[in-house]
């Protein structure tokens, strides 16, 4: 369930409104959730909560820094045996890391997609079975795409909650939304 986005002031600023909007989603997806909780499968999915921001961080790091910006890959490529391994809080991680991961990887994003002179700027796609070979995409497009990325998973998010204590989005934003009045 998204929120309501701000006005945008231009491409650029629509593009990463409704990036932070989707993301916005997994976070109200976890939000009041133990590490427990957050790493519990509610769901006949094995995709755990926690384990969808942490998938969600590592995904949009990689498009921006990695494939748009041509900077080595911090995460090392998840072997066959341990990609499931990505959407599962494992030992040692916490709820609090990976929602502090996802909000480095936002403010990352932002000052990355700040220096580019404008968003035509063509870089090739990884070389994967499911991209055409020597295929480039634009800056444009890898937002497009982390938006349409990070929707897919808030909408699993979604799932997951309601299947682990019944909370539906809907309820969710709205305890945020009067969180952010009280505050105000």
């Amino acid at each position: 369930m998204p929120s309501l986005v701000n006005a945008e002031t231009d491409e650029r600023d629509a593009l990463l409104s409704f990036l932070d909007a989707q993301r916005g989603g997994l976070r109200r997806a976890v939000r009041g959730l133990t590490d427990e909780q957050a790493a519990a499968h509610p769901s006949a999915s094995a995709m755990s909560l926690g384990g969808l921001v942490k998938h969600a961080a590592h995904c949009e790091r990689n498009w921006i820094q990695a494939v748009l910006m041509g900077r080595p890959d911090q995460a090392p490529a998840a072997s066959e045996g341990d990609w499931g391994d990505e959407f599962q809080l494992l030992p040692g991680e916490t709820l609090a890391g990976v929602l502090a991961e996802l909000d480095a990887v936002a403010r990352e994003t932002e000052a990355t997609v700040a220096t580019l002179p404008d968003l035509n700027v063509q870089v090739p796609l990884p070389v994967a079975p499911w991209f055409p070979p020597d295929a480039r995409r634009s800056a444009r497009w890898i937002l497009l795409h982390l938006i349409e990325e990070q929707a897919r998973h808030a909408g699993h998010a979604d799932i997951i909650r309601e299947s682990l204590d019944g909370a539906v989005a809907f309820g969710l934003l709205a305890d945020e939304q009067l969180e952010q009045r009280k505050a105000d």
